[in-house]
């Protein structure tokens, strides 16, 4: 073979093997590429700490799919729904609607809603215990105008029911004194005034003594997953439509509470949709996070219980974080597919 055969030969491979690291490169590239690479997400999330771990676990999915999602920002409820619209914060996992109908016009600015994080999950309303329930036939407030019934909730000895209520100070408190007021039930029921924690620690504690208990919550809270609807406790209504809101009995009407008494049950209360609320300019952008907040989902129970935790002193960020890695590692196959359709989307 002469030099010029091999000179050809040799050049021929070194052809051969750059061609060969250039495809390796840029297959390796295309395996670690991910939707979200060099785009920084500014999180919001609410003040109220139920949603706390929504906000947690919604960050670590955008993480997932590669986005450089910055420490969350907290807010209140009008100056997130501004500044989602401007853009200065991407998005929250704390939209409650219609609750949050009254940021309407920012919807028209640059906000949207994209995804449903728990349907039916903010709820409010009056529960009894099953136990009660099912032996006085309990289906609403008016029920304890029955003496019987009222002295069987009577803790102090007046002759009236004992309720936790929604103290004063909250805004479900102008609700609540509105029904007190205008279904008469100042005649048969009585509340306290102690914090709210404190009120229903003590009502657990009297309900594992097999006591009967009345009291108000919302969801997601603690308190559901302490006393759960359906098992220890039952949703009841109320006799009448009544509210002080500018909205119809079917606002307050709903079906498929579960542990509700009746199907469908007047509850007194109108009931919200939890949804991720996202800057409109950020989702056109960004298919693959629009495609994770449309297909994510949480149960209410699985909040709930979160927020129990966090209750029972689990309340840091890093217990957050902690939580959001155990839910993970046991919802692996549900959690992997809504990271594969996010990435399927870009």
């Amino acid at each position: 073979m002469t030099f010029k055969s091999k000179r050809s030969i040799y050049a021929l491979l070194g052809l051969v093997s750059v061609a060969l690291l250039a495809f390796a490169a840029c297959s390796s590239d295309e395996g670690s590429d991910l939707p979200g690479d060099g785009v920084s997400v500014q999180p919001a999330r609410a003040t109220w700490d139920t949603g706390y771990f929504n906000e947690a676990l919604y960050s670590r999915g955008l993480e997932e799919l590669g986005y450089d999602v910055q420490d969350f920002v907290e807010l209140d409820n009008p100056i997130f729904y501004q500044q989602v619209a401007l853009g200065d914060v991407d998005f929250w996992a704390n939209g409650w609607f219609p609750a949050h109908d009254q940021y309407s016009e920012f919807f028209e600015d640059g906000a949207e809603i994209v995804g449903t994080v728990i349907p039916l999950g903010g709820l409010e309303g009056y529960l009894v215990d099953k136990a009660g329930a099912d032996e006085f036939g309990i289906e609403d407030l008016s029920d304890f105008s029955d003496p019987a019934i009222a002295a069987a909730y009577d803790t102090d000895g007046n002759g009236k029911a004992n309720f936790v209520g929604c103290p004063a100070g909250w805004g479900c408190n102008n609700i609540q004194t509105y029904h007190f007021e205008d279904l008469g039930l100042d005649e048969y029921m009585d509340f306290g005034t102690l914090d709210y924690n404190v009120a229903m620690a003590d009502l657990i504690a009297r309900y594992n003594t097999g006591e009967h208990v009345l009291f108000y919550t919302w969801t997601p809270n603690w308190t559901v997953d302490v006393l759960s609807p359906g098992e220890d406790v039952v949703w009841i209504g109320v006799p009448r439509f009544s509210s002080p809101l500018e909205i119809t009995e079917a606002d307050m009407t709903h079906s498929g509470m579960v542990g509700a008494v009746s199907d469908p049950l007047l509850s007194g209360w109108s009931a919200s949709d939890i949804h991720v609320v996202a800057n409109s300019d950020f989702l056109a952008d960004n298919p693959a996070a629009k495609k994770l907040f449309e297909v994510m989902r949480l149960e209410l129970s699985t909040v709930a219980e979160q927020n129990n935790r966090m209750n029972q002193g689990e309340d840091s960020q890093a217990d957050i974080e902690r939580h959001v890695d155990e839910w993970i590692a046991d919802n692996q196959a549900k959690w992997d597919g809504w990271i594969d359709e996010a990435k399927d989307a870009a």
